[in-house]
């Protein structure tokens, strides 16, 4: 079994039994010009995970183990969207508006869909989650338990938000974490670096941290 140095210590997971979680990759995120920019935030922060998340998916790909990719985003009735969600944000920028790349966080539309350079393979698991956490109303633990899976490897953004979440879901499940720190990413630095930090702490209270480049297969 692999065996990884990280933080707070040496993970070890069993190929057969793991997965590696790619979380809300989206245009309406990552590229310029998009709803995250539109919040003036710095997308370059988000942007410099796609060359190593990339790299370790055609690595993971390669040795035949499994990539499960989530996205954010609401029916275009916003039926799934409460309003403690749907009220975020100033007006005009708000989930359900016009945006540069369709209605904002709306299934179906161009922005809603994962960018092309991490676009899912076939036969790749893709799960629609309407809020911040990938297990909320989805079929993720489904999916996880017909497969066997009881590692997961999380990637994406943001690192303290969605991919928190999903962390601190996932721990509460029973599944252990290993965040990989150069493929996840936050506008804002400071956050990625607390967030982090806060993932490893107190003996790995939610999981383990490392750079991609440590896993080896």
């Amino acid at each position: 079994m692999p065996t990884v140095e990280a933080r707070p210590g040496p993970f070890t997971f069993a190929e057969t039994s793991t997965a590696l979680l790619v979380i809300d990759m989206q245009r309406d995120f990552l590229e310029p010009g998009g709803f995250g920019e539109s919040l003036g935030n710095d997308v370059s922060q988000l942007r410099r995970t796609i060359a190593p998340l990339a790299a370790f998916m055609t690595t993971w790909r390669a040795a035949g183990l499994p990539i499960i990719h989530t996205r954010e985003g609401h029916l275009p009735d916003l039926s799934d969207c409460p309003p403690a969600k749907l009220e975020r944000g100033a007006p005009s920028k708000r989930i359900g508006d016009p945006g540069a790349f369709g209605r904002i966080l709306i299934r179906g539309e161009y922005g809603h869909d994962i960018i092309d350079e991490l676009r899912p393979a076939p036969g790749e698991a893709v799960v629609d989650k309407p809020g911040k956490g990938a297990f909320y109303a989805t079929e993720l633990q489904d999916l996880l338990e017909k497969g066997g899976i009881r590692s997961l490897l999380v990637a994406g953004v943001t690192t303290e938000v969605c991919v928190h979440t999903t962390v601190r879901e996932a721990n509460d499940r029973g599944y252990e974490c290993l965040v990989l720190a150069d493929c996840v990413g936050s506008y804002f630095p400071e956050f990625q670096r607390v967030g982090l930090q806060m993932i490893a702490a107190q003996g790995g209270i939610f999981g383990w941290v490392a750079d991609s480049t440590s896993v080896r297969l």
